[in-house]
């Protein structure tokens, strides 16, 4: 258990960053849907190349974090602010429909799986998320940053990340009235979430000053 755990939360934590509607899991879809499931694996294994890079960077930059409380507090104040604001931002900006077959435009053909690497490395997305979540994991005592977990979580990263992309390529166009309504009311959804971390940031604050 103690070393299927932090494999465990590698792959749950994988799945939730990237199932939610974006870039790089609709261009999977799309290259699935225009070119065959083959070249979007390809793709898709392009992607989680970059993705195990920047978990194993973002583990290591949060274990630096986890060992100064005194970051952990400031980061939790700025994180705050942060949140309360996109929280405002995404509640009253206007929502855009994105029909799906404007979402990505595919250009050339040629090698899938440096296209995924491509805008994998856009995406700085995954090293902030992962610097949240695995400071929070091992604040419940569920994760340390143990170079074996460590390891183990990265590689969990890895295989829920090509799981979502596998849900896309394989799934996307029979969920696709589906995903649309996501995209639709991606801005509620993602201001709800911003919203809850808030509240959960307020209290962590509140407690650290009061204890």
């Amino acid at each position: 258990m103690y070393l299927i755990q932090p494999l465990f939360l590698g792959i749950i934590t994988a799945i939730v960053g990237i199932l939610p509607p974006g870039l790089i899991n609709m261009t999977a879809a799309k290259v699935g849907l225009k070119e065959g499931k083959a070249r979007a694996f390809v793709f898709a294994f392009g992607a989680v190349s970059i993705i195990l890079v920047q978990t194993f960077i973002a583990l290591l930059f949060a274990r630096f974090i986890d060992e100064n409380p005194e970051i952990v507090l400031l980061l939790r104040e700025i994180g705050l602010i942060v949140f309360v604001v996109l929280t405002i931002y995404f509640f009253w900006t206007p929502k855009r429909i994105m029909p799906s077959d404007q979402i990505v435009k595919l250009h050339s053909k040629k090698n899938r799986f440096f296209y995924g690497m491509l805008l994998s490395t856009l995406n700085f997305f995954p090293i902030p998320f992962y610097v949240f979540v695995s400071v929070t994991l091992a604040s419940f005592n569920y994760f340390q940053f143990e170079n074996q977990l460590i390891c183990l979580f990265v590689f969990g990263s890895g295989i829920g990340s090509f799981f979502a992309f596998y849900c896309y390529i394989t799934f996307f166009k029979k969920l696709e009235t589906r995903t649309a309504f996501i995209l639709n009311n991606m801005n509620y959804i993602i201001g709800s979430i911003t919203g809850l971390v808030s509240i959960v940031t307020i209290v962590n604050v509140i407690k650290y000053y009061f204890d």
